[in-house]
């Protein structure tokens, strides 16, 4: 059990309170604003605690670095390839997914871990007007 933290739980809190798929430096700099002294590494340290005590996702998406979720349901995340956002996506069934996912697969299904890829609608309008 992790003792309890000022510092990680005002990081939580800020987590749970947003929906923008923040880097550790998006967070840093909002909890700042709260805690003024905390430091860059106490963020890293605390983000990595929270994602091993599964109370925070940490979303790789192999663009740019990492970002992070307060909201720990299983949903979909929408990854632009240009501009690197995260956005949930509408919810699909997990017994939907699984039962396809299922089929010829022999072992058991429990959870997934779903991103999509492409570019968003602010990227899109933007290279139209590029054109």
């Amino acid at each position: 059990m992790v003792k309890y933290s000022r510092q990680r739980s005002c990081i939580l809190s800020d987590l749970q309170s947003r929906y923008d798929h923040p880097t550790a430096d998006m967070v840093y700099d909002s909890v700042r604003q709260k805690q003024p002294n905390i430091s860059l590494g106490t963020v890293y340290r605390n983000l990595a605690q929270l994602v091993e005590s599964g109370q925070i996702l940490k979303i790789t998406t192999g663009i740019g670095p990492d970002r992070f979720d307060g909201q720990t349901h299983e949903h979909i995340h929408f990854v632009c390839t240009e501009c690197g956002d995260v956005v949930d996506m509408d919810y699909i069934p997990k017994e939907r997914l699984s039962e396809e996912a299922a089929k010829g697969f022999d072992g058991k299904i429990e959870g997934y871990h779903l991103q999509f890829y492409g570019r968003c609608k602010k990227c899109q309008c933007g290279s139209k007007n590029l054109s």
